[in-house]
């Protein structure tokens, strides 16, 4: 008997769900899963069929982060975390919303993973903590670049030099967590916040992902160029007049992502020209 995969795909209207199942190491990440990751966010990247993603946990966690309990591998570090920060750029910037589930503990590299997501949906008995520093570690998994963005600089600080554990609220409070939502309501909470997603104009929400995301590091002036940019590149799919459309005869849009710039051919051509002649 083949052995369970250790990260499960699950596909619902536009949803797809990927669930870390280590759930005996509580969902720390081994090499195995590392790869698995980085193929499974690849493919989502290129499935025009998703709308939306969710990553979880399975068995009552969401990740204890890396897992150390083999010891360290012969191989350097530089080769190690290759496939870790490959992980990492491809969730921050796959063109469809996330949403991290996060019941139990997310610690590490796992927080981090939770933190890469645009949204956080968590349970009150979530736990949460940068515990490199316990580890003799330093951050990884985009946590130096994502802690100070996301709480200012000098709570930053406190969560990595004491790799504190703090709990759901608390995490709330820094904004940390999105929401926190009762375990028993937490699975459908998150289906409905997804459907929600899949509803919206793929096109203008990858449009206002990139655009967040770019911002933080952009001058004023960057910012309204690729602002400008952007709405182009809405403009010219279905769903702008969709949306008229739906706002004048009172019902909800549709939304496709579908590009709809008329494609013509040229009213003349120069004299002797024979571009497009059949």
């Amino acid at each position: 008997m083949s052995e369970e995969p250790v990260l499960l795909r699950g596909d619902s209207g536009g949803v797809r769900t990927l669930t870390l199942n280590r759930p005996h190491r509580r969902n720390a990440i081994d090499e195995e899963l590392w790869r698995a990751l980085r193929d499974a966010l690849t493919d989502a990247g290129n499935d025009q069929s998703v709308r939306a993603l969710v990553l979880t946990g399975a068995g009552g966690a969401f990740c204890s982060g890396a897992d150390i309990s083999g010891g360290l591998s012969a191989a350097h570090p530089m080769y190690r975390m290759r496939t870790l920060s490959e992980v990492t750029l491809l969730l921050h910037e796959l063109p469809v919303p996330t949403i991290a589930q996060v019941s139990g503990v997310a610690v590490g590299a796992g927080w981090n993973l939770a933190l890469g997501c645009d949204l956080v949906v968590a349970t009150p008995q979530a736990r949460f903590s940068q515990i490199f520093a316990r580890r003799g570690l330093s951050l990884d998994c985009g946590g130096s670049w994502l802690l100070p963005r996301l709480v200012g600089l000098q709570q930053a600080k406190r969560l990595a030099l004491l790799a504190e554990t703090i709990d759901a609220e608390e995490a709330r409070s820094l904004n940390l967590v999105t929401w926190v939502v009762r375990a028993e309501e937490i699975d459908d909470f998150v289906a409905r916040l997804g459907a929600r997603l899949v509803a919206g104009a793929p096109v203008a929400l990858a449009q206002n992902k990139a655009l967040l995301n770019e911002g933080a590091d952009r001058t004023l002036r960057d910012a309204l160029a690729n602002e400008a940019r952007a709405q182009a590149v809405n403009f010219a799919t279905a769903d702008v007049p969709e949306a008229y459309s739906a706002f004048k005869e009172k019902r909800a849009p549709v939304f496709t992502g579908r590009w709809a710039v008329a494609s013509s051919r040229p009213s003349h051509r120069p004299e002797g020209s024979t571009c497009g002649k059949q």
